[in-house]
């Protein structure tokens, strides 16, 4: 088993056993989804295998436009909603825990915008970074998403008002199309340095892209390891790991498991289980089907939700992500007496995990653990690339498309009615 990966599962052997099978299973089974994956035979397959593949070219592209920003702000604010900013936002909050006030003494504040509609959110970020050297970076395909949309003419009149129009042209970036939208057609009018988001590459899958690359390489950290990450995520023994998590939890749905907790015990992978609830649920919440992708912090929400993880309804499992070695840790002195005296945070934490698996395997709760050794730009990258299989094998294990999205599209033709009707 990997040093750097592991998955254990404690669970009902009939759970298992549905699982092997799934496994075993020539046709339809776990391996052929993993072949058609491979061979990118469905559309929106392009970041199977990206990390080796993207060009020398398109690297140092990345790199100098983040060196670039570097030297001439303090603040770069990324524009985007869903996968144009979870993604993105997870690292930051991930790699080396965050490293909050050490990345930021050499590289600007990254921040984002764009991924709520609150008039009052949004005149605080422009309040508090006015007298601030700023860049912006417009994120999203088509340009034509409502959320950025605005949050970006908003941002791009400071920039105006701020160093007027030449100077903010020159710190107004777009990661977008390559060839159609309205966002590339203003990039292409305005003269912005950009970035291409593949054209086969769906939001949620495409953290390891310019889309989330770019933020990442502003804020210091390096790409060329979490690239190097993921491809180790395409090892064998790493995919054996991610095939046997897809058919588990493709059998859960079948013993009434309607909810996957997603536990973890380092805040700073808060954010990265908020992208994991996008891929899940954006990838398998389909035709009636599907797990719902719920984070939980711990131990703080076993204060809230433990009594009901105890003896509440069974519908859920729960999916544990845990960090094998953290950043740092404190251990506690004299002062703390007989009961504390030279234990540390990590080791009550450590503490938790156990407490909690052994109180829910007591009641039947099928628990799995997924632990990373680290969490640097390597480990964030192998966990990408094994959480993404993991979620296209399970969608296609359950017969639904796991890259498209035609439930997201009703909210939205809904919304514009509304505003079409609405008094100016």
């Amino acid at each position: 088993m990997s040093k750097k990966l592991s998955v254990s599962c404690d669970m009902d052997e009939r759970i298992l056993k549905e699982a092997s099978a799934l496994a075993e299973q020539k046709e339809g089974g776990v391996e052929a989804h993993y072949q058609t994956l491979l061979a990118q035979a469905m559309p929106y397959t392009g970041w199977v295998g990206y990390a080796g593949r993207i060009p020398e070219e398109e690297l140092a592209e990345i790199e100098s436009i983040a060196a670039e920003i570097r030297e001439k702000s303090t603040v770069f604010v990324v524009i985007g909603i869903g996968g144009s900013y979870l993604g993105a936002k997870a690292a930051l909050e991930f790699i080396d825990g965050g490293q909050r006030g050490t990345r930021e003494k050499t590289s600007p504040r990254v921040l984002f915008a764009g991924f709520n509609l609150s008039g009052s959110w949004h005149k605080a970020l422009v309040e508090s970074i006015r007298d601030e050297e700023i860049s912006i970076c417009q994120v999203s395909k088509s340009g034509g998403t409502v959320e950025p949309g605005i949050a970006y003419l908003t941002l791009r009149k400071l920039l105006v008002e701020k160093y007027g129009p030449e100077e903010a042209d020159r710190r107004t970036y777009a990661i977008t199309d390559g060839e159609k939208g309205v966002l590339r057609q203003e990039v292409s009018e305005r003269g912005y340095r950009s970035l291409v988001i593949p054209g086969d590459v769906g939001g949620r899958y495409s953290v390891l892209t310019p889309v989330g690359l770019l933020p990442m390489a502003v804020a210091g950290i390096d790409i060329r390891q979490a690239l190097e990450g993921a491809i180790y995520g395409e090892t064998e023994e790493i995919m054996a790991q991610a095939k046997q998590l897809a058919c588990i939890r493709r059998a859960m749905q079948d013993y009434g498991k309607t909810v996957e907790i997603l536990g973890y015990f380092e805040p700073t992978v808060g954010f990265f289980t908020e992208w994991i609830m996008q891929l899940y649920g954006e990838s398998e919440g389909k035709a009636g089907k599907g797990m719902l992708p719920m984070g939980v912090g711990l131990s703080r929400d076993l204060h809230s939700l433990g009594q009901f993880f105890q003896e509440g309804n069974q519908i859920f499992c729960e999916t544990l992500l845990n960090i094998a070695h953290p950043t740092a840790d404190i251990v506690i002195g004299e002062e703390g007496g007989e009961k504390y005296a030279g234990k540390s945070f990590n080791g009550f934490n450590r503490a938790v995990k156990e407490g909690m698996i052994r109180a829910h395997r007591a009641v039947n709760i099928p628990i799995t653990v997924i632990e990373a050794e680290g969490t640097t730009a390597f480990d964030f990258g192998l966990l990408v690339y094994f959480f993404e299989m993991t979620c296209a094998m399970t969608g296609l294990l359950m017969g639904v498309n796991p890259f498209d999205q035609p439930g997201v599209e009703q909210y939205k033709k809904e919304m514009m009615n509304v505003l079409a009707k609405a008094p100016a």
